[in-house]
């Protein structure tokens, strides 16, 4: 009984975590909620969640949305896995009768228009599976245009996917396909039950909710029972903080601790852009710009991208030196950042590092290089070029995409700088922002050392690191200028390679 019933109670409270993460958002300044559904009535599909914004809240590109329809897949087992397949199958859902995309479709049929739809699941897409190819790292969207890729017959890998699905939904053709799918993400290896509740302590403190984390339950996951037994189902702020209040969680909006003014730079929208933001008037948004990760013809990264970048930080320091940066943008912007802000601007920065859970801003003097490991570097001589080509494989490795690069594009490049850790990179191999500042000076000194014989060289730069790295590598740009950084095609959805964007320090 209790191996049947344990399982069962697990997954109502993760969607119940799910639910509290997204509502404490509705006494979070600038994020723009303003009610948030549990289990919402009406016909099943997408209605586990559904957060309304106003404004709306940007994506990718032009894409505005009003509201976000989450339907979430908790399973027991960490190991679990699907494919394409598998969104046509109701056992995946644990249903009966209905498939996630045949919910998508009928959830997209009585929505807004500007309605975006979100399958949360613990699973992971497997490895090789065609499903993988087409969800955007940032957002999880699903990108239509590798989808929908030209190719005529449903013989070819994209075509199996376009074929299996449209017949399944009993759609004519691959437009109406095109309009099921538009604003669909799949957020795969979400967080555990455990790591949610943690999560949600840390909000609920941010925002002047103070939770038991000794207790050996979590209040919350009754309290949303409760909720349905009452027949509430819907909060606004207001309905949010009277309730907490009517269950002896009193609301005590948090002291200022840090008077740093929040201001956000987005050239596309990730996940953390819905947690983490800004009021409208510091934020600057270039996701018009944008389509996913690439830069939309015929925009150009100098010529439109870096003015209204430069223009707009100029502008936030005559309001407040005290800034607060956050950056759900390309890291070459990151580096662009730091360029502007840099020792000498007078600006004190923090900055808003992006991760699967949420903690403090990064800071240089927040101790997290107590103990850390620097890089190991390794600088070889590849021709007679007086350019340098440094490779900083800090999350993921570069240099095998780099050296195929500097082959068939850069003939000037001489020297190759490599670093990486011991250990070899890693999601949480740079541990803050004490450790990123000091991995930086690193980089700085070794690279201005590289260049001693010849002040001018190019340096061309090929990161996978912390945005938050690159921001102080930028802070000290003067020390080894001009660099040119490099944006991966990491979706493999562009030219499946590197791409100039900003030359700093020219």
């Amino acid at each position: 009984m209790a191996s049947s019933v344990t399982p069962r109670w697990h997954g109502d409270n993760y969607q119940s975590r799910f639910f509290w993460d997204r509502a404490l958002d509705l006494l979070r300044p600038g994020a723009g909620v303003v009610e948030v559904t549990f289990e919402a009535d009406g016909p099943k599909a997408f209605d586990d969640v559904i957060v309304k914004y106003n404004p709306p809240l940007p994506r990718s590109g032009r894409t505005r949305v009003t509201a976000d329809h989450f339907q979430i897949k908790w399973h027991v087992q960490a190991g679990g896995r699907f494919g394409f397949a598998d969104l046509v199958d109701p056992a995946f859902i644990g249903a009966q009768r209905y498939s996630i995309l045949e919910w998508l479709r009928d959830a997209r049929a009585k929505a807004a228009p500007d309605a975006a739809f979100t399958l949360v699941t613990t699973d992971r897409i497997k490895d090789g599976n065609p499903l993988g190819d087409i969800i955007f790292n940032n957002d999880r969207s699903v990108l239509t245009e590798k989808l929908f890729d030209g190719t005529l017959t449903d013989g070819s890998r994209m075509g199996e996917v376009r074929g299996l699905w449209r017949e399944h939904l009993g759609l004519a053709n691959d437009e109406e396909l095109n309009a099921v799918l538009s604003g669909f993400r799949i957020i795969e290896g979400h967080a555990s039950l455990e790591e949610m509740r943690r999560q949600i302590e840390w909000r609920a403190q941010a925002v002047g909710f103070r939770l038991d984390a000794q207790a050996s339950d979590f209040r919350l996951d009754e309290l949303a029972r409760q909720l349905k037994v009452r027949g509430i189902n819907a909060l606004t702020r207001d309905s949010l903080v009277r309730l907490f209040g009517d269950e002896g969680l009193p609301y005590t909006p948090p002291a200022p601790v840090d008077t740093a003014l929040p201001v956000a730079i987005r050239t596309f929208q990730g996940l953390s852009a819905e947690i983490v933001s800004a009021a409208p008037d510091n934020t600057l948004l270039l996701t018009d710009q944008f389509r996913h990760r690439y830069l939309q013809e015929p925009f150009n990264w100098e010529r439109d991208i870096r003015p209204p970048i430069e223009g707009f930080l100029r502008a936030v320091m005559r309001r407040s030196l005290r800034l607060q940066l956050i950056l759900d943008a390309h890291a070459s912007i990151a580096f662009l950042c730091g360029a502007v802000l840099d020792l000498k601007s007078g600006a004190d920065v923090s900055l808003v590092q992006k991760g699967r859970l949420f903690g403090p801003p990064w800071r240089a003097n927040d101790k997290s290089d107590a103990g850390a490991p620097l890089f190991i570097f390794n600088e070889e001589r590849i021709g007679p070029g007086a350019a340098v080509a440094v490779a900083i494989s800090a999350t993921q490795a570069v240099e095998p995409q780099m050296r195929r690069y500097i082959a068939s594009a850069l003939p000037g490049v001489g020297r190759v700088i490599s670093f990486t850790f011991s250990s070899g990179p890693g999601q949480t191999s740079v541990r803050g922002g004490a450790h990123a500042a000091a991995l930086a000076q690193q980089i700085a000194n070794a690279v201005r050392a590289a260049k001693a014989d010849d002040a001018d060289a190019a340096v061309h730069l090929f990161a996978a690191c912390p945005n938050s790295l690159l921001f102080y590598l930028g802070q000290q740009h003067q020390g080894f200028a001009p660099a040119t950084l490099y944006e991966f095609d990491f979706d493999r959805g562009g030219n499946k390679t590197y791409s100039p964007a900003f030359t700093v320090g020219s």
